[in-house]
């Protein structure tokens, strides 16, 4: 089968990147290689190319109460400006994507969806909204790229030309870069200070390489991408999240706010299952799908991610552990050619300042 190209593949091929597939595009997996990437990220910044990912537009009278039904995010309570994380739910609850929506007005979002969910979110949607609020796919017409580390916005400024400073956290603005129009979000996916940055996607690389004119940037594959999510503690659509799982059980509880009766709201806070970290002992890692055990060989779920960590310089993991054996503290974990001892730790494992300090 076919893989869909983004507006930088070519790029990433002229420039010695490892290519492969993901969620049925041809994406950087690296350049130089994952370590060095993902160092480089959490100590000045890292560019990524996130163009597979889907984009909608959600408008006209009626939109937010309508769109407050079909996913669990508090509209009531986010402002113009700003946006917010959260989910879209099947009926009983269990997570069908992952999502950020964008508020631009009183009746005028945008929704920024997983690049493997898209089709089947666009449908969900479509069936949930009236047909007088205009739901639209610009994916193809939209160019994402992330800029991510502590060097992001000294990188963003001078690129530019404009200051940032008072954009807060989940806040977005409408600037321009040489004439065209740009939306900067002050969100990511590393655990960095960072922001997200759509545009025209033909005018995709030209931006990505004035970015990357900063000799403070580094082009940054997916593979990096992955370790930076993973030391976060931020879960990845499909290995950690799923349409079997509730955002409670994923221990994002805390974010289901909404007062609207949206679809899923009953369902949502059903806990048969925990998602927990857990520190690995030696340096072979974790893979999705290893069982992991109590200390008396009863098993006791499943490892979603795991991974070496550079900042850390430990083995680390998310799995899904039955509540009833979600407290424990010591596990075993069975890989494929060997058992691994584990302990459950807190999340995040890594944050700003934390590099190399053991969990």
């Amino acid at each position: 089968m076919s893989k869909l190209h983004t507006p930088l593949t070519a790029w990433h091929t002229a420039h010695g990147a490892k290519m492969a597939p993901f969620a049925g595009w041809l994406m950087p997996i690296q350049y130089e290689g994952i370590l060095a990437e993902h160092l480089h990220t959490r100590a000045q910044a890292g560019l990524f190319d996130i163009c597979h990912m889907g984009e909608f537009r959600i408008e006209g009278p009626g939109a937010h109460t309508a769109l407050a039904r079909a996913i669990s995010h508090n509209l009531q309570t986010l402002a113009a400006g700003k946006c917010r994380y959260g989910f879209l739910l099947n009926e009983q609850g269990g997570v069908l994507d992952d999502c950020i929506v964008y508020r631009f007005d009183a009746d005028a979002f945008m929704l920024v969806v997983n690049a493997a969910c898209a089709v089947g979110d666009f449908a969900v949607l479509r069936s949930r909204l009236p047909q007088e609020v205009r739901l639209s796919d610009i994916s193809q017409a939209t160019g994402k790229v992330d800029l991510q580390g502590p060097k992001s916005l000294d990188v963003l400024e001078n690129v530019l030309g404009q200051n940032f400073h008072d954009l807060g956290y989940f806040g977005f603005r409408e600037a321009s870069w040489q004439g065209e129009e740009l939306l900067v979000s002050r969100t990511g996916y590393t655990g960095e200070l960072g922001y997200e940055l759509y545009i025209n996607a033909e005018k995709t690389e030209a931006f990505w390489e004035a970015l990357l004119s900063d000799a403070r940037v580094k082009p940054v594959g997916l593979g990096a991408r992955d370790t930076l999510r993973l030391e976060a503690g931020l879960p990845l659509y499909g290995n950690d999240l799923d349409a079997q799982h509730t955002p409670s059980e994923a221990g994002m509880g805390r974010m289901l706010t909404s007062t609207v009766d949206y679809v899923g709201r009953a369902g949502a806070t059903r806990m048969d299952e925990m998602l927990i970290p857990l520190r690995i002992e030696g340096r072979r890692a974790a893979r999705h799908g290893d069982v992991v055990a109590l200390a008396d060989g009863t098993v006791a779920g499943r490892v979603t991610s795991g991974s070496f960590a550079p900042s850390l310089g430990c083995v680390i993991a998310l799995a899904w552990v039955s509540a009833a054996h979600a407290q424990e503290i010591a596990f075993t974990v069975r890989t494929a050619r060997a058992e691994l001892q584990a302990q459950r730790c807190t999340l995040p494992f890594y944050t700003q300042g934390t590099a190399r300090k053991k969990l």
